[in-house]
């Protein structure tokens, strides 16, 4: 059960609206087994099966309304079918093509993000290469959504020069693969910039247990989120190359598929909430 809440504000936050903070804290106060405190009332061990799975269930309704989410989903589902097709028509090719090209509407004004991103100020202290690295992501990766509207217009007959648009089509690819090899260069960069931190705090908490202190895990918990970033990053690489047809004996429609179908996963992984620390009483 709820503990100090009525059943009127369980509904305020399961249902109309879907709080996040609340959502988040029961789930990880389930799976902890502690007792935590959500939007100043207390939550109990004691829930049933059924509040369990509301609370799951609402955490699942939350990230589904991500349109980002449901665009890695459906990612995911399109190079899937690529790696199963291989590049021969059939069911799984056709997944793909539709896929693809519903994928487009989710991107509609999508630039915007990362030409917000270009000109926003940088992180103090950040070397002028990683910025530029930065913005160059920004830039190319904004250019590549941009066209690839223009792409989206030709498809669905809207725009008739169709040899125009699988011009733009190509080059917006080019510019997606330039964003992701300015990401993993960025990555790198980052990566070294906190292991030189973490290595000078590990001199200082030599004599105690690193682990334990909250500087050293936070530093800890970034470097393995840039990690997983520049992984993600680098196998976008080979699925622009796959895509271009760049090496197609050796980046075959299959294993475009099996890469693309990787940073799918990880895409969706990353957008999951973070749980926020429980509170004990």
């Amino acid at each position: 059960m709820w503990g100090e809440r009525n059943s009127s504000q369980q509904g305020d936050i399961l249902e109309d609206g879907i709080n996040e903070e609340a959502i988040i804290a029961v789930v990880c106060e389930l799976r902890g087994k502690e007792v935590v405190f959500v939007s100043s009332s207390r939550v109990c061990k004691d829930m049933t099966s059924l509040d369990v799975a509301r609370s799951e269930l609402a955490l699942a309704v939350f990230y589904l309304n991500k349109a980002e989410a449901r665009d890695k989903i459906c990612r995911a589902i399109q190079y899937g079918s690529k790696f199963l097709s291989n590049g021969e028509p059939g069911t799984a090719q056709n997944v793909d093509k539709t896929t693809s090209l519903a994928r487009k509407v989710f991107r509609l004004f999508k630039f915007i993000n990362d030409l917000h991103a270009l000109i926003s100020p940088n992180a103090p202290g950040t070397p002028l290469p990683l910025i530029l690295l930065a913005k160059s992501k920004n830039a190319l990766l904004s250019a590549f959504l941009f066209l690839d509207q223009i792409v989206w217009l030709g498809r669905t007959g809207i725009y008739k020069n169709k040899e125009r648009a699988e011009l733009l089509g190509r080059i917006s690819l080019f510019c997606w693969m330039g964003s992701s090899v300015c990401s993993s260069l960025v990555e790198i960069g980052q990566l070294g910039r906190l292991s030189s931190s973490m290595k000078k705090l590990e001199k200082e908490l030599k004599n105690t247990d690193k682990y334990k202190d909250e500087r050293y895990q936070s530093k800890l918990q970034k470097s393995n989120e840039r990690t997983l970033a520049l992984v993600k990053a680098s196998l976008d690489v080979v699925v622009a190359i796959g895509l271009l047809q760049l090496a197609p004996k050796k980046i075959t429609p299959s294993v475009t598929g099996a890469f693309g179908f990787a940073t799918s996963l990880i895409s969706c992984y990353q957008l999951l909430p973070s749980h926020p620390k429980a509170k004990t009483a």
